[in-house]
């Protein structure tokens, strides 16, 4: 039997390889959702990763139920009517209480946070004509009457590419697990590099494992020292991958130095990672930290604890309703409302929904220098000229 790696994956990791689809909730690009009162309440559930018994997953329930009660209090000139509802993390139960939400007049759904859960609330409430905003940050599930808030692979994906194709480098070796959540990062790795005129310079697949990892460090220190690439974008989704696969690559010689490390994941998490030498000088994306350190200080202040990293996720839904709402809109839980091309700032900065379901976010460039965090490239403030 291999070596298996024996650290727990990240959470937002776990929403992308937690179930595949089982079946899309319809096609993206057309008019779905409720028309609502501007003046009046609006109904808005949220369906919570509460009452399974695991603490972490307890922890990030109360984190996103805070988190959309501050949103709610903070929503001057919008009335949001919040409904919470603990829906764990089973399909048939996360069904069960977004039907019970419908039947009490809900007219958007926020949540829930797997894959599967989230893809069966979007079939279940198809029908009613009623959106869904996803915490789940994987893009197979959206479409449809479901979007998806999380921060995706192809954000980021596509962030530090295009940062590197500004930078010099253009030719990019991907280097990715052989499980669900490394595929999928690599394609959007795959998919970037595309769209922004990069060139796929190779790929190296490895199980997520120790010896996976030690039976192709020397396919990808070769190629470092070819001269043929650029840079080596990782998936590292697995939390022990990054540090080792990276330990490995310095010991034989490659380190951002050689040729320049990418990360799909956050390399100054947890912040034990910043005083790793090997992953010095390595880009990685994160949001906009000016917002986002406000929003955890005043959380702190009000509920006595830190918040968990997807906290903002649910304040930000429940914001960007309020901001259509104070705007008069009808259509603010629909998506034409819930579409519009400025997008909404939320506490992980600027962001908005495509048509087709997904989220774009502006995401600032980042790097560890003497084991600090230091940014490479502030996070945009808005969609003027950023993005399509």
């Amino acid at each position: 039997m291999r070596a298996r790696m024996t650290a727990a994956a990240l959470v937002s990791a776990l929403l992308v390889a937690a179930c595949q689809p089982i079946g899309m909730a319809g096609p993206g690009g057309s008019q779905t959702g409720q028309m609502v009162d501007p003046k009046a309440p609006v109904a808005v559930a949220l369906l919570a990763p509460g009452g399974t018994g695991s603490a972490d997953l307890e922890w990030l329930s109360r984190s996103l139920k805070n988190a959309a009660r501050m949103a709610a209090a903070d929503a001057q000139g919008a009335q949001i009517d919040l409904r919470i509802y603990d829906s764990g993390d089973d399909a048939g139960r996360a069904v069960a209480r977004a039907t019970e939400a419908a039947d009490a007049g809900a007219k958007v759904i926020l949540g829930p946070l797997f894959a599967d859960s989230a893809n069966a609330v979007g079939n279940a409430m198809a029908s009613r004509d009623i959106n869904v905003i996803s915490f789940s940050n994987n893009a197979d599930i959206a479409g449809g009457n479901v979007f998806i808030i999380g921060n995706s692979f192809a954000n980021v994906a596509d962030r530090l590419v295009s940062y590197g194709v500004r930078n010099g480098k253009r030719r990019v070796l991907t280097v990715a697990e052989d499980d669900v959540a490394g595929q999928v990062g690599a394609r959007a790795i795959e998919t970037a590099i595309a769209r922004n005129g990069a060139t796929l310079a190779g790929r190296v697949t490895h199980p997520v494992s120790i010896t996976g990892i030690d039976g192709v460090t020397p396919q990808i220190a070769q190629a470092a020292q070819s001269g043929q690439i650029d840079a080596i974008f990782m998936t590292a989704n697995n939390q022990a991958v990054l540090p080792y696969l990276t330990e490995k690559l310095a010991a034989a010689g490659v380190t951002s130095q050689v040729t320049q490390f990418m990360g799909l994941t956050r390399w100054d998490e947890p912040a034990s990672r910043l005083q790793l030498p090997q992953l010095q000088g390595g880009w990685f994306a994160i949001p906009d930290t000016t917002r986002k350190a406000a929003f955890e200080a005043r959380y702190r202040a009000a509920y006595g604890e830190a918040p968990h990293e997807l906290a903002g996720l649910a304040y930000d839904s429940v914001a960007a309703i309020a901001a259509n709402l104070r705007a008069g809109k009808r259509d603010a839980v629909a998506s034409s409302g819930l579409t519009q091309r400025a997008g909404f700032s939320g506490v992980n900065g600027a962001f908005r929904f495509r048509p087709d379901g997904t989220n774009q976010r502006a995401l600032a460039v980042a790097t560890i220098r003497g084991n600090q965090l230091v940014i490479l490239d502030p996070a945009p403030r808005g969609f003027g000229g950023f993005g399509s």
